[in-house]
């Protein structure tokens, strides 16, 4: 059973920096996709960007440029480092892990992961 941990959210002022963190365990390995979302107040689920154990990462377009996913297989941990923060950003962060995909990369549907974390909020303050 996959189990994912996050940490690393709090308060920044608009333009601030954050980086999220997802500790991994039950599995010997990253697993093939992870992913990072976010949910606001009153707002669906929302795919901020995901990475195939390989490396290959997508984003969303209302965060190119700003947020990077990278992940360290040693440490079985997964980043989401965000630069340039306005306060649209402000959410709760899930990162969520799938096994495998049937589409050949990772997409940002969360339907597709199977194991998801408690959240972390991450507000950002004008």
């Amino acid at each position: 059973q996959v189990q994912l941990v996050e940490s690393g959210g709090g308060s920044v002022q608009d333009g601030g920096s954050l980086r999220l963190s997802c500790a991994v365990s039950g599995y010997p390995t990253i697993p093939y996709c992870m992913g990072w979302f976010r949910q606001a107040p009153l707002a669906e689920r929302e795919g901020v960007g995901t990475i195939r154990r390989d490396g290959f990462a997508i984003y969303a377009d209302s965060v190119k440029g700003r947020f990077t996913i990278s992940s360290d297989s040693a440490k079985n941990t997964l980043y989401l480092q965000m630069n340039n923060l306005n306060p649209d950003d402000t959410a709760v962060y899930y990162c969520a892990a799938a096994l495998r995909s049937r589409y050949g990369y990772c997409r940002r549907d969360d339907e597709d992961y199977s194991f998801w974390g408690q959240g972390t909020q991450v507000t950002v303050s004008s």
